[in-house]
Formats: C-alpha cells, sequence, structure tokens
C-alpha cells in the first residue's frame, strides 16, 4: 500500500511499531525526519485495515516543498467506496488536536482521486510544482479554523 508508513521496510510488525513510537516526539525522531504519527484506518464490520494516513506534526523545506502535513492512501481493492474522504476527515481532526491551524496536503498532477478527496475536505490549490524526479505536485492548504 502507499503510503504504509515504511511498514515495509520492516519484517515484525513490532519493529515497525516500535519505529513509529521513535518518530512521534522530537527528542527521540531520527534527525533526518520531523516528528510525525501514523493512524490506521480499519473496517469495523470485519477488522479490515483499509488505509493509513500520516500526519508530519511540522514541516522541513522538502515536505513544505513536495510531502505536506498530512499523507494517505487506501487499499487498492478498497478504492472508490468514500473510504479516502472519511479517513482524511477524521486525520484533520487528528491535525487539530496537535494544535495545527492549516495543514498543507499535496498530490500527483495526474491523481484525480486524490485531488477530489483534498477539495473535498476545504482543500485549497496554492500552485504546482516539479518534485524531486520533476514530476508535477499540485499543493492545497486547508484551514483548519473553517
Amino acid at each position: 500500500m502507499d503510503g504504509g508508513g515504511g511498514l515495509d521496510a520492516f519484517e515484525a510488525v513490532p519493529d515497525w511499531l516500535a519505529y513509529l513510537a521513535l518518530k512521534s516526539c522530537r527528542e527521540t525522531c531520527p534527525a533526518d525526519r520531523v516528528p510525525d504519527s501514523t493512524w490506521l484506518c480499519i473496517r469495523r464490520a470485519d477488522n479490515r485495515l483499509v488505509g493509513m494516513a500520516n500526519i508530519r506534526h511540522e514541516l522541513n523545506d522538502l515536505l513544505l516543498q513536495w510531502g505536506g502535513h498530512v499523507g494517505y492512501s487506501i487499499r487498492p481493492g478498497e478504492r472508490g467506496r468514500g473510504y479516502a474522504k472519511q479517513q482524511l476527515r477524521l486525520t484533520l481532526d487528528q491535525c487539530r488536536a496537535l494544535g495545527l491551524k492549516r495543514v498543507l496536503l499535496t498530490c500527483d498532477e495526474t491523481n484525480e482521486p486524490s485531488r477530489r478527496t483534498i477539495e473535498s475536505c476545504g482543500g485549497r490549490y496554492e500552485d504546482t510544482r516539479p518534485d524531486s524526479d520533476g514530476q508535477p505536485t499540485r499543493r492545497y492548504w486547508i484551514d483548519l479554523n473553517d
């Protein structure tokens, strides 16, 4: 799953969870990262993981250009069912709880479903910039006080 929070780099889930705990606060966050939180989106009816979301608590130069405060992904087989919109709304609630007033989200120029999701949750288009590979990336801001 895209946006898997680095899960694919670990052989065991407990090791991944320990890594997420390290990244969650400034004191233990790796030097090349900003503190962040990862959320699993699990469907209650069958306890199936349908998506993941990641909140960066602050932005560094790279995240300001391309990554933003929030990254999210829905499993390919679960897309088109409204989960992304609901997941993003819940993630924005967590951003408010962290004290963020305004958040940046980005998506690939060609990712129409993500663009629609961001816009449906209040995203205001700022501009399009090339990412590190030269691919156009759309940038949106969401004011959390609205």
